[in-house]
């Protein structure tokens, strides 16, 4: 890469100051006004049944294009785009009736998540709610990190340098919380089986050997991007560090941390001690003033100072999601608890988390009428009020998600048994089953295309209209790998 060119490129992404927490917000629910849009068209007039070509593209439009269009073209009114997409859904939710039946109007699709266990798979059903949320934030992410590199993508948007809230930021953190919330799904199984548990030092090897691929990728990325000569943001996570080498380390230090819930037994307790204990090293001791001013050693330690500290504030946020997967994904049903109580508890559920996280992150970031703490948000740091924003926000839009499917889809959480699938498939919008399902190759492509693109484009010259229909294409690119991989049975998660 031409010096002078990769100098301009680490300027742009550099010294970024970020955006206000409501721009974030009215940005961010452009997502589950576009899954509103899609339920209101599906549930009225099951338009994606059969999933024709139009239903296809229209799909397309919502689910993706409309995040796209939220971070780029639609930058300056989000608002607007967040009108354009409700107002329709809110006209066909009071003039047409809900499908009674709507899995008779479609063929059966081969259930993609199999168990032996019948009993287990009834317990801990497949929520669309869920598939959603992850899959929405899978789109979200892909499409950021390509954007970033246009100029139709606002600075305000990426990454701040120090202190601030932005998009992106919102983004890398959300995406460790989503992670999580899956997670805990190992969990409840393996608490719901009856065979001994296995021994620690068992789980911890096994956790390690799932963290070698992250960890390899993470490796390759550090090769590529320093044997290419590639544009890079120093301050993001270190010299070497990236987020691939957080994220291969979470497995086993989430292992370490779950033996510890036979003493302490919530995931949200644990998340609040790491998060607390760091912020009080950070503000009592020198390790603030070192990670964010100190000169760089020359030992490995120091150069990736970044990454290494901030990894304490993601495995905050990965138990915080862990703590809220364990109370959603079961079923929650018995002799006395009907399915519409269940999922009541578990909307009740879900707004008491919204609650407590906005709650502890209004008094950690603000003055909050004199008690409060008043720290600003950093995700360099990945401080505490990092960790209480990430874990507030994705509990409001697993909320707003879960709201959206007991409204236009109440008898998802109903219906049992092969019913269940039926259900689950026709209330489950088929880009975000297959976003969702192939998560780790696509975020994979994804990198490997932003790579591609800006080695071969200069993407700081490219005008607004050029820098759309590369980004387009690009979206449509990973959607058609999605679908691909969806329909030839390929899974692959994060």
């Amino acid at each position: 890469m031409d010096p002078s060119y990769k100098a301009r490129k680490e300027a742009f992404v550099s010294n970024l100051s970020g955006s206000d927490i409501w721009d974030i917000n009215v940005v961010s629910f452009v997502a589950p006004a576009s899954v509103l849009l899609w339920s209101a068209l599906q549930s009225r007039l099951s338009f994606f049944t059969p999933y024709s070509p139009a239903g296809l593209l229209t799909d397309f439009i919502l689910n993706v294009l409309a995040i796209l269009f939220a971070t780029t073209a639609y930058s300056s009114a989000p608002l607007l785009l967040n009108i354009f997409l409700i107002s329709p859904a809110v006209l066909l939710f009071l003039t047409q009736h809900r499908l009674r039946s709507p899995q008779k109007a479609k063929p059966v699709r081969k259930s993609k998540a199999k168990n032996d266990d019948s009993k287990e798979a009834d317990s801990l059903p497949v929520h669309p709610f869920l598939t959603t949320y992850r899959a929405a934030m899978m789109v979200v992410t892909c499409v950021a990190i390509l954007a970033v590199d246009f100029r139709v993508f606002p600075r305000r948007f990426g990454k701040v340098e120090n202190w601030g809230t932005s998009l992106m930021d919102l983004g890398v953190g959300s995406f460790v919380f989503s992670a999580g919330v899956v997670s805990a799904r190992a969990v409840l199984k393996s608490r719901a089986s009856k065979s001994p548990k296995k021994a620690f030092l068992t789980r911890l090897v096994g956790s390690v050997r799932h963290s070698v691929p992250l960890l390899v990728l993470g490796l390759i990325r550090l090769w590529s991007v320093k044997g290419l000569d590639y544009a890079e943001h120093v301050t993001e996570y270190g010299v070497h560090w990236n987020f691939f080498f957080t994220l291969g380390l979470l497995p086993p230090f989430v292992e370490i941390f779950d033996s510890l819930t036979a003493l302490i037994p919530s995931y949200e307790a644990l998340a609040m001690g790491i998060a607390v204990l760091y912020q009080v090293a950070l503000e009592s001791t020198e390790l603030k003033s070192y990670i964010l001013i100190s000169p760089r050693g020359p030992d490995l330690f120091s150069k990736n100072r970044e990454g290494i500290f901030s990894f304490l504030g993601y495995l905050a946020i990965f138990l915080a999601g862990r703590g809220i997967g364990t109370r959603i994904i079961p079923r929650g049903t018995s002799p006395t608890k009907s399915p519409q109580q269940a999922r009541k508890s578990v909307l009740m559920s879900l707004g008491l988390q919204v609650a407590f996280w906005s709650t502890m992150f209004f008094f950690n970031s603000t003055y909050a009428f004199g008690y409060g703490a008043n720290i600003m948000v950093s995700r360099r740091l990945a401080n505490m009020p990092y960790v209480l924003w990430v874990a507030a926000f994705n509990s409001a839009q697993l909320l707003l998600f879960c709201l959206i499917e007991t409204v236009f889809f109440p008898t998802v959480h109903r219906a049992t048994g092969k019913e269940a699938e039926e259900e689950q498939s026709f209330a489950t919008s088929r880009i975000l089953h297959a976003f969702n399902r192939g998560g780790l190759a696509i975020f994979l492509v994804a990198n490997l295309l932003t790579g591609a693109v800006n080695l071969s484009i200069p993407t700081l010259d490219i005008d607004v209209p050029q820098a759309m229909v590369i980004l387009v294409g690009y979206a449509a690119i990973l959607t058609a790998l999605a679908l691909g991989m969806d329909k030839f049975n390929i899974k692959l998660r994060l």
